[in-house]
């Protein structure tokens, strides 16, 4: 091959991410994994049993249509109306895709000229720099800093130049549990219309807010219906991560852009879990605030347990996440941190520096899921008291 390295520039600066890292470093040493997103117990069995069913009829065993399948598409336009009063057609509107990963890599791709910039709020979820990197586009972060973790509007406005093309939003936000309140998103909205914006929105963690916290999607702001795509999936809300069901919700010329994209990624995915998921988006109301409330019952187990081990806290409003500081136990490095934590006391947790494109601003910073059984939380809270 010559002197010629095999991957391509723009992936250059990506290597094996900080979660395979972690969750390989958490099998060697046998530790309890608070680093990588994911509940360690299933979803409603109902919904487990809907994809069996599905499989056993012979729905999604082929390839299911490529937008997805329609009971699919009609849930989630059901969901969309449900919660935020959002009318989408379903047959235009709506795409399926392999989770929010790929919607966001879909939308990137198919939104993005080579050299256009796009603003994102750092620290981001890692995929986000590699989608804008695909695309041959440039990203632009805008810092959010400790302890609020709230946008800087006034930084944000002057960001924008003649080449911005695109704003790529995260809320709630991960890693920070940050969520956008009303006031923020309205000007963020007034900013997208007066220059003329596209706004792609991760909402995966619509349904995980605490306290007085609200999700409210930024498409429902005037002047946001027809330059906003917004992405979401099931894996946060239903607890099934392996599925990998998403969905982009959109006008139909975003739709449609985000489309030509997706065929060539995984082309469809996912047959009869799409099934499985059309009856997880219609579960009762009772199913989203019993979530929700669990989850904020865990958030308080980890949160009294990392403060007692001596953590400085930052609490979060949504998420599944807390980002802690390790600066009062005289460490300032938290890559460092996290890679010794395993063999110190037997968690992993994830250093927040691998999500900045400025590691200096979260340097300091590391974040643990919640997303666990209540005795594995209280057990890592012990290890890390002890230690």
């Amino acid at each position: 091959m010559g002197a010629r390295p095999p991957l391509n520039r723009s992936l250059a600066e990506f290597g094996t991410t900080i979660f395979a890292e972690m969750s390989a470093l958490a099998l060697k040493t046998g530790s309890i994994n608070l680093g990588q997103g994911f509940p360690d117990t299933d979803g409603p069995a109902d919904i487990a049993e809907a994809a069996v069913r599905a499989i056993r009829e012979g729905k999604g065993n082929q390839y299911p249509p490529g937008p997805g399948v329609p009971e699919l598409r009609t849930a989630v336009a059901e969901h969309q109306q449900r919660f935020y009063g959002l009318p989408y057609d379903p047959d235009t509107e709506v795409l399926v895709t392999a989770g929010a990963t790929e919607a966001i890599a879909a939308a990137m791709l198919a939104l993005l000229e080579p050299g256009d910039e796009v603003i994102a709020f750092e620290p981001f979820y890692d995929s986000y720099a590699a989608c804008i990197a695909m695309a041959g586009a440039i990203r632009v972060p805008l810092t959010l800093r400790a302890p609020s973790f709230r946008p800087d509007l006034d930084a944000l406005r002057a960001a924008v130049t003649p080449r911005t093309r695109l704003l790529l939003l995260n809320s709630p936000h991960n890693p920070t549990g940050m969520v956008l309140t009303r006031d923020e998103l309205a000007a963020i909205a007034e900013l997208a219309v007066e220059r003329d914006l596209l706004v792609v929105t991760d909402e995966v963690y619509e349904h995980l807010v605490y306290d007085d916290a609200e999700h409210i999607p930024l498409v429902s702001f005037p002047g946001m219906r027809d330059r906003t795509v917004s992405i979401s999936s099931a894996g946060k809300t239903f607890s099934f991560t392996g599925w990998k069901v998403g969905w982009v919700t959109a006008s139909a010329p975003l739709v449609a852009a985000v489309r030509t994209a997706k065929q060539f990624l995984t082309y469809v995915s996912s047959g009869p879990f799409q099934y499985a998921m059309a009856e997880a988006l219609r579960l009762p109301d009772s199913y989203y605030t019993g979530l929700r409330d669990d989850l904020r019952r865990k958030r308080e187990i980890l949160s009294a347990g990392l403060t007692e081990a001596g953590f400085e806290l930052f609490r979060p409003a949504g998420t599944y996440f807390i980002t802690t500081d390790i600066t009062p136990f005289g460490e300032k490095d938290g890559l460092a941190f996290c890679r010794t934590l395993p063999e110190r006391c037997g968690v992993v947790a994830i250093p927040n520096a691998v999500f900045y494109d400025d590691p200096d601003a979260g340097r300091s910073q590391v974040r643990f899921a919640f997303c666990k059984q209540d005795k594995v939380l209280q057990e890592a809270a012990a290890r890390l008291q002890r230690w």
